[in-house]
Protein backbone atom coordinates (compact mmCIF):
# COMPACT_ATOMS: atom_id res chain seq x y z
CA UNK A 1 0.00 0.00 0.00
CA UNK A 2 1.08 3.48 -0.60
CA UNK A 3 0.07 4.88 3.14
CA UNK A 4 4.12 5.33 3.78
CA UNK A 5 3.53 8.58 2.23
CA UNK A 6 0.75 9.74 3.25
CA UNK A 7 0.98 9.61 7.08
CA UNK A 8 4.30 11.83 7.65
CA UNK A 9 2.52 14.09 5.33
CA UNK A 10 -0.77 14.18 7.44
CA UNK A 11 1.23 14.34 10.74
CA UNK A 12 3.22 17.43 9.37
CA UNK A 13 -0.73 19.04 8.48
CA UNK A 14 -1.50 18.16 12.02
CA UNK A 15 1.08 19.88 13.55
CA UNK A 16 1.32 22.85 11.72
CA UNK A 17 -2.90 23.20 12.32
CA UNK A 18 -2.21 22.55 16.00
CA UNK A 19 0.59 24.93 16.04
CA UNK A 20 -1.75 27.99 14.46
CA UNK A 21 -4.58 27.20 17.38
CA UNK A 22 -2.50 27.86 20.10
CA UNK A 23 -0.75 30.32 19.64
CA UNK A 24 -2.02 33.44 21.01
CA UNK A 25 -2.09 36.95 18.72
CA UNK A 26 0.77 38.92 19.54
CA UNK A 27 -0.87 42.10 19.26
CA UNK A 28 -3.01 41.40 22.29
CA UNK A 29 -1.25 42.39 25.41
CA UNK A 30 -0.95 39.86 28.68
CA UNK A 31 -1.46 41.66 31.65
CA UNK A 32 1.94 41.93 34.03
CA UNK A 33 2.60 39.19 36.06
CA UNK A 34 3.31 41.61 38.81
CA UNK A 35 0.07 43.86 38.05
CA UNK A 36 -3.00 43.80 40.49
CA UNK A 37 -6.59 44.07 38.83
CA UNK A 38 -7.95 46.09 41.28
CA UNK A 39 -9.52 49.94 40.27
CA UNK A 40 -9.78 52.49 42.89
CA UNK A 41 -11.65 55.84 42.70
CA UNK A 42 -12.64 58.31 44.85
CA UNK A 43 -9.03 58.06 47.28
CA UNK A 44 -9.44 60.97 49.51
CA UNK A 45 -7.62 61.42 53.06
CA UNK A 46 -9.34 62.84 55.87
CA UNK A 47 -6.69 65.10 57.78
CA UNK A 48 -7.40 65.25 61.43
CA UNK A 49 -9.08 67.80 63.04
CA UNK A 50 -6.57 67.34 66.10
CA UNK A 51 -2.75 68.27 64.68
CA UNK A 52 -0.80 65.08 65.72
CA UNK A 53 -4.33 62.70 65.57
CA UNK A 54 -4.28 59.95 63.17
CA UNK A 55 -6.22 60.67 59.85
CA UNK A 56 -8.58 58.06 57.87
CA UNK A 57 -7.94 57.12 53.94
CA UNK A 58 -11.54 56.15 52.02
CA UNK A 59 -11.85 55.08 48.69
CA UNK A 60 -13.53 52.74 46.12
CA UNK A 61 -11.61 49.57 44.93
CA UNK A 62 -13.10 46.97 42.22
CA UNK A 63 -11.33 43.63 41.60
CA UNK A 64 -11.51 43.31 37.84
CA UNK A 65 -9.55 40.60 37.30
CA UNK A 66 -10.54 36.57 37.66
CA UNK A 67 -9.15 35.92 40.72
CA UNK A 68 -10.01 37.32 44.51
CA UNK A 69 -7.46 39.18 45.73
CA UNK A 70 -6.74 40.00 49.91
CA UNK A 71 -5.66 43.60 50.71
CA UNK A 72 -3.25 42.86 53.59
CA UNK A 73 -1.25 46.40 53.60
CA UNK A 74 -1.29 49.95 52.74
CA UNK A 75 1.68 52.27 52.70
CA UNK A 76 0.76 56.18 52.36
CA UNK A 77 3.46 58.82 51.20
CA UNK A 78 4.10 61.39 54.06
CA UNK A 79 2.77 59.30 56.54
CA UNK A 80 4.77 57.54 59.36
CA UNK A 81 2.75 54.54 59.12
CA UNK A 82 -0.97 53.13 58.03
CA UNK A 83 -3.05 50.12 58.94
CA UNK A 84 -6.34 48.60 57.71
CA UNK A 85 -9.07 49.16 60.40
CA UNK A 86 -12.87 47.95 60.32
CA UNK A 87 -15.24 49.81 62.19
CA UNK A 88 -18.42 48.16 64.11
CA UNK A 89 -21.53 48.53 66.54
CA UNK A 90 -20.77 46.11 69.72
CA UNK A 91 -23.40 47.49 72.60
CA UNK A 92 -24.35 50.68 70.75
CA UNK A 93 -21.26 51.49 70.73
CA UNK A 94 -19.16 52.06 67.81
CA UNK A 95 -15.42 50.50 68.03
CA UNK A 96 -12.60 50.09 65.38
CA UNK A 97 -9.28 47.58 64.85
CA UNK A 98 -7.05 47.14 62.66
CA UNK A 99 -7.36 44.01 60.14
CA UNK A 100 -5.02 41.38 58.84
CA UNK A 101 -6.52 41.95 55.31
CA UNK A 102 -9.60 42.88 53.55
CA UNK A 103 -10.68 40.71 50.89
CA UNK A 104 -11.94 41.68 47.76
CA UNK A 105 -13.63 38.81 45.63
CA UNK A 106 -13.08 38.77 41.92
CA UNK A 107 -16.04 41.08 40.08
CA UNK A 108 -16.88 42.57 43.47
CA UNK A 109 -16.13 45.98 44.43
CA UNK A 110 -15.43 46.80 48.49
CA UNK A 111 -15.82 50.09 50.10
CA UNK A 112 -13.33 52.18 52.00
CA UNK A 113 -15.85 54.62 54.09
CA UNK A 114 -16.66 56.21 57.25
CA UNK A 115 -18.14 53.73 59.58
CA UNK A 116 -17.00 50.70 57.44
CA UNK A 117 -13.03 49.44 56.20
CA UNK A 118 -10.95 52.56 56.47
CA UNK A 119 -6.67 53.10 56.39
CA UNK A 120 -6.19 54.96 59.45
CA UNK A 121 -2.90 57.05 58.88
CA UNK A 122 -0.32 57.82 62.13
CA UNK A 123 2.49 60.62 62.02
CA UNK A 124 1.47 62.55 59.32
CA UNK A 125 3.84 65.07 57.69
CA UNK A 126 3.20 68.99 58.21
CA UNK A 127 3.54 68.79 54.29
CA UNK A 128 0.37 67.14 53.74
CA UNK A 129 -2.18 69.84 53.65
CA UNK A 130 -5.83 69.88 52.32
CA UNK A 131 -5.81 70.63 48.78
CA UNK A 132 -2.81 68.39 47.92
CA UNK A 133 -2.53 65.26 46.82
CA UNK A 134 -0.61 61.85 47.78
CA UNK A 135 -0.14 58.36 47.06
CA UNK A 136 -1.12 55.16 48.42
CA UNK A 137 0.32 51.36 48.01
CA UNK A 138 -1.71 48.64 48.93
CA UNK A 139 -0.04 44.94 49.16
CA UNK A 140 -2.26 42.30 48.48
CA UNK A 141 -1.45 38.79 49.75
CA UNK A 142 1.19 37.60 47.83
CA UNK A 143 3.15 40.50 47.91
CA UNK A 144 1.53 42.24 44.37
CA UNK A 145 1.10 45.88 44.75
CA UNK A 146 -1.42 48.72 43.60
CA UNK A 147 -0.37 52.13 44.19
CA UNK A 148 -2.64 55.29 43.17
CA UNK A 149 -2.98 58.89 44.02
CA UNK A 150 -4.76 60.51 47.07
CA UNK A 151 -6.88 63.68 47.40
CA UNK A 152 -5.99 65.39 50.97
CA UNK A 153 -9.11 66.97 52.73
CA UNK A 154 -9.16 68.79 55.46
CA UNK A 155 -11.13 67.73 58.57
CA UNK A 156 -14.40 69.02 57.80
CA UNK A 157 -14.77 68.61 54.59
CA UNK A 158 -17.29 66.25 53.18
CA UNK A 159 -15.75 62.71 53.23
Amino acid sequence: MKFTHFAPVALALTTVALAGCSGESSDVAAPAADEVALEVSNARLMLPAVSGNPGAIYFEVKNTGEKNYAIRRADVEGAGSAELHGSMEMDGQMTMDSLGQVLVNAGDSQSFEPGGFHVMVFDLAPTMEAGGTTEMTLTVVGGKKKSFPVEIRAAGDER
